[in-house]
């Protein structure tokens, strides 16, 4: 099967069936509930697969248009897996001219190359906690945490935590919290 047709069929499925095509993918078991997470993480790694695959077949089209300088006449996955190539990380974009232009600003070297920097610390591992308010509340929070200067929104969240962890006479915790805020 192609990858654009893996791709497409990644919104229907249910949620074990995504955990255990992230397993097939990446080699890596999960057992995050997180849907969009997963989808993510799913095409970015078929993607990566198949940019080496597309590369052999694209490599005659991308190099006559690269040559001529017509990236406009490539196609999305052809776009792709120049991307890949030329900024050094994949993209799941199918828009062309965002391509085109995030291409030809990568060869001006107006923007950074390679994998993104994630914040990372030496043996410390990082879990992604999920968090679902009504929309009217964080309309509120974030206007309560821009009014009173806090740098964004996960600021605000680690200090409360760490506060409230405080109170609770769980100081360790607590201390975590507020070295994970000066961390990032």
């Amino acid at each position: 099967m192609s990858t654009k047709k893996e791709i497409a069929k990644l919104g229907k499925m249910k949620l074990n069936e995504l955990q255990a095509k992230f397993a097939e993918v990446t080699g890596e078991t999960t057992r995050s509930p997180n849907k969009a997470f997963l989808v993510s993480r799913i095409r970015e790694a078929l993607r990566a697969a198949g940019a080496a695959a597309l590369d052999a077949e694209a490599t005659v089209q991308t190099e006559t248009a690269a040559v001529d300088g017509k990236l406009t006449r490539l196609e999305v996955l052809e776009l792709q897996a120049r991307y890949l190539e030329v900024v050094g990380r994949p993209t799941g974009s199918t828009n062309k001219p965002y391509m085109v232009w995030k291409i030809r600003e990568a060869q001006k070297g107006r923007i950074p190359l390679g994998p993104r920097k994630n914040a990372q610390r030496e043996g410390v591992t990082f879990k992604i906690l999920p968090l679902r308010l009504e929309s009217e509340a964080v309309d509120k929070m974030d206007e309560a945490w821009r009014s009173r200067g806090i740098k964004n929104r996960m600021e605000l969240f680690r200090g409360a935590l760490g506060h409230y962890l405080k109170e609770l006479g769980a100081e360790d915790a607590a201390a975590l919290s507020a070295d994970a805020t000066v961390a990032t």
